[in-house]
């Protein structure tokens, strides 16, 4: 049992002429990359785990806090009326439509966290802006499901027209159950099958994908419900109108080789390699950051994240990009047309899947992911074909197969798609440039960190706003700085407990140097992506948020100590980093973390390290993912320490079993906040010596 540093082993602060401050870091080591060579990867469909875990209670007897929806503020006791809602529900009546519920989702039709703001169709009608959520609306009543990184900032944005349901807490129904008990038999519910939607059935993050679509079709009909689509009409854009954004049209650009590592050519043909070992003919690509990572492409249709809105269809022998031509430059259609790729119009998806169908192509389509529309497009085009063709016979089409193993005529080959994993394993490339752009952010957060010590010092008066401004001005100076990677989240005091909160200019909080500051943010750089997270304290922090920061910093270093057995999927490690939090009856409504891309989107899959135990994806060589254990008292403060790691062997003194151990390298070279660690919380002595070696960014 050990207690803190003494003053003397404590760091130097950042900005030397404040050395006698009580804002010093520490980092627990500097990072040594190393290449990494992936390994020959099977890809299968994903798994079909058991029912997420509900969120656990967060309740101890300490705390004082009293839970969210008892603190509702500022909100009338009768409702509101909702002008948009009501202009909603006057539409499901109109001819061709007859619908008693209408569901409005968070996503586009690509799976896109971030999406372009004319798809902001939820947080037009509902007027909540966080990323996943699912609204439903009915004649009579309108709710909002979302999970518990937004509880908080749901409450402060919905009116009284909404009811917002706490995904995942006890007692609270999932969306497909609410709709049984609301609807009288033989009601129709509504979709654009073209759109995504938060999972009805679990209350996670995933697309209404065609899986999504049938599950929910499988659930409602035991109440003799129905699942209508709604082709080429969405109800959101039919009261949107005018006031609607027009779709982004920025020009696309090509992603360098040096920070790609590997060119579109040997992509495709690894790529056509996975779909004869399958027995398909043809793939359809529709997450952005898939075709992006494929094409060695970039754009910026989508805030924060460097993809363009596009589908591609890759064959044996072919591809086509379905994208806006007004975003193809000169460049682009000349590092397209060397990798054998040809263009078409966005909007010419579904005929193109027609025509596959029509030439007896076995299509394949990962349906966890791609919308409804495609899918169903494809299944009815088969149905064409088979009625026409009958059920046997050679096509006189264009043939893939010669095989008698194989159905004659067009047939789904549905499995996850083999895009996501590849991407996700890290070239020597996508490394090097993931830890060149970590050092050059960090060099921007000591110079953030720096001036905003210096500002404290001089009483100078700051919002939150100002200082996620002056992040982003210290970042854009940085070679190669394109873009934040999402929202900053700059919470002082109670609004670091808004999981993902963002501050607005108009109504955020001063900094307040009594308060716990929670600053959790990211860059997109052309040759990385980073994503951090740091809390810290100005003055004299209480008892209480001692012992939660420092409970939540030995859980991070639990997972960044971890070693592991390869083929360890991400939620059995999501315990090391909540058990000190559960000694004490505490925990955090989040993951613990999430796959991140390089030179991509922020977050990423298939991997993640989280408490619900349905993705099974094992963590491999060459991953990146975050590393965030939190803690959060509702209208009180917030803790969150984040690093990003990328996973390596480790040279184990035993090979139990003849298989390899794995553990993480860091790529975060920022220090962490120290001093106000709690004696009453126990830190190992090996920690101590490695809080006694820091190191300087400059």
């Amino acid at each position: 049992m050990h207690s803190l540093p003494s003053h003397a082993m404590r760091p130097l602060c950042l900005n030397p002429s404040l050395c006698s401050s009580r804002f010093p870091f520490f980092s627990f080591s500097i990072p040594i990359f190393h290449k990494f060579k992936n390994n020959p990867t099977v890809y299968k469909k994903s798994q079909k785990g058991p029912p997420f875990f509900s969120i656990r209670c967060c309740g101890s007897g300490s705390v004082t806090a009293k839970p969210s929806w008892e603190l509702r503020r500022n909100r009338a006791a009768v409702q509101e009326p909702d002008e948009k809602v009501v202009a909603l529900r006057q539409l499901f009546t109109k001819p061709g439509i007859g619908i008693d519920a209408y569901i409005i989702p968070s996503r586009d039709a690509h799976q896109s966290e971030f999406i372009a703001e004319c798809y902001m169709r939820r947080a037009y009608i509902s007027g909540f802006t966080g990323s996943a959520g699912t609204a439903i609306v009915t004649k009579d009543k309108a709710a909002l499901w979302t999970d518990g990184r937004y509880f908080l900032q749901a409450e402060k944005q919905l009116n009284s027209s909404w009811k917002l349901m706490r995904a995942g807490n006890f007692g609270v129904p999932q969306a497909s159950e609410w709709l049984n008990d609301v609807l009288a038999p033989g009601g129709r519910v509504g979709i654009d099958p073209v759109s995504n939607l938060f999972n009805l059935l679990n209350g996670e993050q995933f697309l209404f994908s065609y899986d999504a679509a049938e599950e929910l079709k499988e659930v409602i009909s035991k109440k003799n419900l129905e699942l209508v689509y709604l082709y080429d009409l969405n109800l959101v854009d039919e009261i949107w109108k005018e006031s609607r954004p027009k779709p982004p049209n920025k020009p696309i650009r090509v992603h360098d080789l040096k920070y790609a590592g590997i060119d579109v050519v040997s992509k495709l043909s690894s790529l056509r390699a996975e779909l004869v070992a399958a027995g398909s003919s043809a793939i359809v690509i529709s997450m952005l950051d898939e075709v992006a990572w494929l094409l060695n492409l970039r754009g910026s249709d989508v805030p924060h994240s460097p993809v363009m809105y596009a589908y591609l269809i890759v064959e044996v022998d072919a591809a086509k990009l379905f994208v806006d031509d007004s975003k193809v430059t000169s460049e682009v259609m000349y590092h397209l047309k060397k990798a054998g790729v040809e263009l078409g119009p966005y909007d010419s998806i579904l005929s193109e899947i027609r025509r596959l169908a029509a030439e007896g192509a076995h299509l394949w389509l990962d349906t966890s992911s791609v919308n409804a529309a495609i899918v169903e497009t494809y299944k009815a085009a088969c149905d064409k074909y088979l009625m026409n063709r009958g059920s046997r016979g050679k096509t006189k089409n264009k043939q893939y197969f010669e095989s008698d193993s194989l159905p004659v005529g067009p047939s789904g080959v549905y499995m996850q798609s083999p895009v996501s994993l590849a991407k996700a394993l890290k070239n020597p490339s996508e490394l090097e440039g993931m830890q060149n752009s970590h050092l050059r952010d960090a060099a921007a957060l000591a110079q953030f960190w720096c001036w905003l010590e210096e500002e404290i010092h001089k009483n100078v008066k700051l919002t939150e706003v100002d200082l996620a401004d002056k992040l982003l001005e210290f970042r854009s100076k940085k070679d190669g700085f394109l873009d934040t990677s999402f929202d900053t989240i700059s919470g002082s005091g109670a609004n670091g407990a808004i999981i993902h909160y963002t501050p607005e200019a108009e109504s955020c909080s001063v900094v307040d140097p009594n308060k716990l500051f929670l600053l959790d943010s990211g860059a997109q750089y052309v040759d990385g992506t980073t994503d951090i997270t740091r809390t810290v304290h100005f003055g004299e922090p209480t008892a209480r948020e001692k012992e939660c920061f420092t409970r939540v910093l030995k859980g991070h270093i639990a997972l960044d100590e971890a070693v592991f057995p390869e083929n360890t999927p991400g939620f059995v490690l999501d315990a090391f980093a909540r058990s000190a939090l559960w000694k004490i009856g505490l925990d955090y409504r989040h993951g613990t973390g999430h796959g991140v891309g390089a030179a991509l989107n922020v977050h990423e899959g298939p991997q993640s390290i989280s408490f619900r135990y349905g993705n099974m994806t094992p963590l491999q060589k060459g991953m990146i993912v975050s590393n965030e254990p939190g803690y959060y008292e509702d209208h009180a403060f917030g803790i969150r320490i984040e690093n990003l790691l990328c996973v390596q062997e480790i040279n184990t003194p035993n090979r139990y079993g003849g298989i390899e151990y794995l553990g993480f390298e860091k790529l975060t070279f920022f220090p962490i906040q120290v001093y106000y660690l709690s004696f009453f919380v126990n830190i190992p002595l090996y920690v101590k010596i490695r809080f006694s070696t820091h190191f300087s960014v400059h």
